[in-house]
Order: C-alpha cells, then sequence, then structure tokens
C-alpha cells in the first residue's frame, strides 16, 4: 500500500537528486530517506529510482508515481482540513504564497479581517513571484497563491480555481527634476531615449513588449525585484521606469514623481487555489477577506 509520508520521500528524491538532499530537505536522516524508498518500491512492485554512482534518475514507473504525487498530497490534505472543520474543530491551516507588492498591501488587511472573523485559523506567508508562486501550488507546497498576469495566455491555469482580485495599472516614475514630471499623462514613446530601471522578471519582459509596441527597445541599465529599490534608483535621478500602482502603496517615492503612462497597460491580480482546496473552509474563508481586502 502507497502511503502519503512515502510519495513525499520520492518526491523530494525526485527534486533534489539524491537521498541525502533529500534527507536535508525532508529534516531526517539518509538512512530513513532509503528506508522509506525500498519500501515505496515494494509496495509499487517495481524499481522507482536508478542509482547511477551518486546520480539518481527515475524509472517510467517512478515518474509516473511523482507525476500523481502532487495532486495526492493536495487532496489529501484537502480531505485532512475539511473533516476537520466538519468535525467541528473550527480551525484551520492555509500557507499563502504572494508577490511582494501583494504583500504588503493586499494581505494584511486579508489576514487581519480573517484573523477576527476566524481566530482559530493559522495562515503562514511566504513569497515568490509568478510563474514559481504557481508552481509552488500545483506541487503542494501551499494552498493559495497570490499572482499576476498581463494579458490572458490560454490554458494558463485551466486546471486552478481563478479567484480575480483587482485590475493594477501601470504608472510611470520619472526624477523629481525630470523634463516630464509634473506632465498629466506621457506617450512611453517619449521616453525612448532614457535609462531604465526594469522589476521582477515578468514585468521586465512586459516592459520591452510595451516598448517594442511603441517602436523602440529600452536601455535597461537597472534591475532588481524589489520595488523599493526601483524607487531609490529613480529617485537618485538614475533612470525612469514603470510600476504597478499596488507597488506604489506602501512606499512613498522620495524624490521620484509618478505619471499616467499611455497606452494603458494593466495586469490582473487573482488568487489561485486547488479545486479540492478551494472547498476547504479555511481557505474559502481566506479567498473571501482577499477579495473584500481588493475591493477597499
Amino acid at each position: 500500500m502507497i502511503e502519503a509520508r512515502h510519495l513525499r520521500v520520492l518526491r523530494a528524491v525526485a527534486t533534489t537528486g539524491s537521498f541525502s538532499a533529500a534527507a536535508r530537505e525532508l529534516g531526517c536522516t539518509q538512512p530513513a530517506v532509503s528506508q522509506q524508498m525500498k519500501v515505496l518500491e515494494s509496495s509499487a512492485g517495481t524499481p522507482l529510482l536508478i542509482r547511477t554512482g551518486r546520480e539518481m534518475r527515475l524509472t517510467q514507473a517512478g515518474e509516473a508515481l511523482v507525476r500523481h504525487a502532487s495532486g495526492i498530497l493536495a487532496g489529501l490534505t484537502a480531505a485532512e482540513e475539511e473533516v476537520a472543520a466538519i468535525a467541528g474543530l473550527r480551525a484551520g491551516r492555509v500557507r499563502l504564497v504572494s508577490f511582494p507588492s501583494g504583500s504588503s498591501s493586499l494581505v494584511p488587511g486579508a489576514l487581519a479581517a480573517l484573523r477576527a472573523a476566524h481566530p482559530g485559523t493559522q495562515v503562514s506567508l511566504v513569497e515568490a513571484e509568478p510563474p514559481r508562486s504557481v508552481e509552488m501550488l500545483r506541487d503542494g507546497d501551499c494552498d493559495i497563491a497570490l499572482a499576476f498576469r498581463y494579458g490572458t495566455t490560454g490554458g494558463e491555469w485551466d486546471d486552478l480555481v481563478v479567484r480575480p482580485l483587482l485590475k493594477d495599472r501601470l504608472v510611470g516614475l520619472v526624477p523629481e527634476g525630470h523634463r516630464l514630471a509634473g506632465t498629466e499623462a506621457v506617450g512611453i514613446g517619449e521616453l525612448a531615449d532614457e535609462s531604465w530601471i526594469a522589476g521582477c522578471p515578468r514585468c521586465r519582459r512586459q516592459l520591452v513588449e510595451v516598448c517594442e509596441d511603441s517602436g523602440f527597445t529600452p536601455r535597461i541599465d537597472f534591475a532588481t525585484d524589489d520595488y523599493p529599490a526601483v524607487i531609490g534608483l529613480v529617485g537618485a535621478g538614475l533612470g525612469v521606469a514603470v510600476l504597478p500602482e499596488l507597488a506604489l502603496e506602501s512606499v512613498r517615492p522620495k524624490g521620484a514623481r509618478t505619471v499616467t503612462v499611455e497606452p494603458a497597460v494593466e495586469r490582473e491580480i487573482v488568487a489561485l487555489t486547488l479545486p479540492d482546496l478551494a472547498r476547504v473552509p479555511a481557505v474559502a474563508a481566506t479567498l473571501d477577506q482577499l477579495s473584500l481586502a481588493a475591493a477597499r
């Protein structure tokens, strides 16, 4: 009989490539990992790993089992949480992952309201940008992923429950003494000769696409995932940037001015979860509070 704990071990070995690395990730000993893999292979009735020196490779059966493991583990988590709620424990656990500007703007109000309404619900938060956050959700490493996308990519999230939260417009950011500071609206082509400061990889790709649609390729001299750093670089006169409005909510743009950029570009902010997890009361309540926080 295949047990969930054995699937977790197999997934860790597949991800890390060795028993010792899997043991470190799982917080146990290498012999324990080796023993559990032997039990799992015995239950499966076929080898799951090929050992060549220090390297580990999955067999075809191992690849199939790993492919199904994330869904099985997510389903088990959903079942445990739902049964606990039905049994009247009035408790729950939600693992939330969010991109940084969502963590500083949407998440605090949502979690404060959730705690007030359901004090027994425990929520943990880690930060990751999409697509990494979405991978964490599919791998069973979180219950809700706060994510964003520019435009609609067909099929990107078809296997997930998508809760739309808001549309977040990109705004321009220029130094206070810039020739366009104070201008009501700026065509992005007017910034073609500027030095640019870019944000996260997904935002960076979107910036290049928008600029190229306007007839130029931006000269990106600085790139950082840290929005306060972007704002600081602009404020120091080192370049211009476009940032989501959400990123500016919790940071005072010292030395920089915001301008409306045309053509308008928006990103869609959503909360994602797996279909099984969407039925878990604590997860559903967290999604509801994120929706309310986005509407404020």
